[in-house]
């Protein structure tokens, strides 16, 4: 089991910007325009501590644990990053049921790499990214007797007219042995 917790710098961070907030509102009062930082610090904070309280998600064997809520592997059927966020990660599941689930993971960059790497590694009934599972990692495919190729395309070179003038030469050319009209003797 692997478990992955939010980042302590946005518990910091969230505090810090609760107290600019604090500060920048105390300095309103006598100054009007010193509410706009304030509002500002406040919005911030509430998204770093909101941040900072996510659950807990665990890495198990054979499920996903996202605080409360265990989600088989087998059921995963698509993994999406919907940017290229590096921190927080943001990854959409999309279950067999259809059903969405969004994962918010407020780690360091180390911690978001190692997540979306042991994300994409156990879902092996998913498509990760758009592409299916064994063609995302590489993994060639077995050759079997049931998996034949057929002969490889025809593509038409020439106008059917042609085609058949070429056909007309190639005949001539194996009947006689050559193509010019002329004598071999009169070359000499």
């Amino acid at each position: 089991m692997t478990r992955y917790t939010p980042a302590r710098h946005y518990l910091t961070f969230g505090i810090v910007a609760v107290g600019l907030a604090g500060f920048s509102a105390w300095l309103g009062l006598d100054w009007i325009p010193a509410f706009v930082p304030a509002v500002l610090f406040f919005l911030s904070a509430v998204l770093l501590l909101a941040l900072a309280l996510q659950p807990a998600i665990e890495i198990h064997e054979g499920y996903l644990a996202v605080g409360k809520r265990i989600v088989p592997w087998m059921d995963i059927r698509r993994l999406d990053r919907p940017g290229n966020w590096l921190s927080p990660l943001i990854v959409r599941i999309t279950l067999f049921d259809d059903s969405r689930m969004i994962l918010v993971y407020p780690g360091d960059l180390d911690s978001c790499n190692s997540l979306l790497r042991h994300l994409r590694r156990l879902s092996r009934d998913a498509l990760i990214d758009g592409i299916p599972y064994r063609q995302y990692w590489g993994e060639v495919l077995a050759p079997g007797g049931d998996r034949r190729q057929g002969p490889p395309p025809r593509y038409r070179m020439l106008l059917p007219e042609d085609e058949a003038e070429v056909e007309r030469l190639y005949q001539r050319l194996k009947t006689v042995g050559h193509l010019d009209q002329k004598n071999s003797a009169d070359e000499k």
